[in-house]
């Protein structure tokens, strides 16, 4: 049997809205209150926001979501995490600095996250920063470490099983799709389960059952497996 190339379309990304909150409903509703979201108009403080938590506990998406709701408005930020080979100086004009993975930043990194914090200090823009570890317990220079806990503080903690069950049943939903109780058990206990993996294994189901032209069902997922 020939193999099927599995259709890695990307979804619709991290927003504000497609954020299941469950137990993090706090540092939504900041952050949400932060972007003028909410209702009661925007606040936009210049005070610091650290999030920390362990894997999948939402830190990246929520500040994914933050730089799209700005883009959206056609605004810019500025992006540090870890991995970025080729961070740039300190924009004036960006509307925050977003900072992910910060427990990771090597010595230069650290250097570069202290000078963007000075920087915003002074345009009065917002550092929203996100790490494994609270701030206290960060393997970083002292007066960065001192600077991303000054702010608000909020601990993440990933969903648990029936928030990751609501949260992939309305993203299947949003793709016209229905996920049989029997399908979502078998995803549940059979791979990983992460919320990030759990969207990454819909995408593939999604893309396959195109393929195939079939419904997405166990055999489906096995088939779809076996070929991969």
């Amino acid at each position: 049997m020939q193999q099927l190339v599995l259709d890695m379309r990307l979804g619709q990304g991290p927003t504000m809205a497609n954020f299941c909150a469950g137990p993090n409903l706090a540092a939504w509703q900041h952050l949400q209150i932060w972007l003028g979201q909410s209702g009661i108009g925007s606040v936009r403080s210049p005070v610091p926001t650290y999030l920390w938590g362990d894997n999948s506990s939402g830190k990246t998406h929520l500040l994914r979501a933050v730089g799209a709701s700005l883009a959206a408005l056609g605004q810019t930020v500025g992006w540090l995490d870890a991995s970025d080979p080729t961070p740039g100086e300190f924009d004036e004009h960006w509307s925050a600095v977003l900072m992910d993975d910060v427990q990771a930043f090597d010595s230069g990194r650290q250097h570069l996250a202290f000078n963007w914090f000075i920087n915003a200090q002074t345009h009065r823009v917002a550092v929203i920063a996100a790490g494994r570890l609270p701030p206290a317990d960060l393997p970083l220079r002292d007066d960065l470490r001192t600077r991303l806990g000054w702010g608000h503080v909020f601990a993440l903690h990933p969903l648990d099983e029936s928030d990751r069950r609501a949260v992939l049943r309305a993203s299947a939903q949003s793709r016209g799709l229905q996920l049989s109780d029997e399908v979502m058990a078998f995803m549940l206990t059979r791979f990983s389960r992460d919320l990030g993996s759990l969207m990454e294994l819909l995408d593939l189901m999604d893309g396959y059952a195109l393929q195939t032209r079939r419904a997405i069902t166990i055999p489906l997922i096995k088939t779809m497996m076996d070929n991969a």
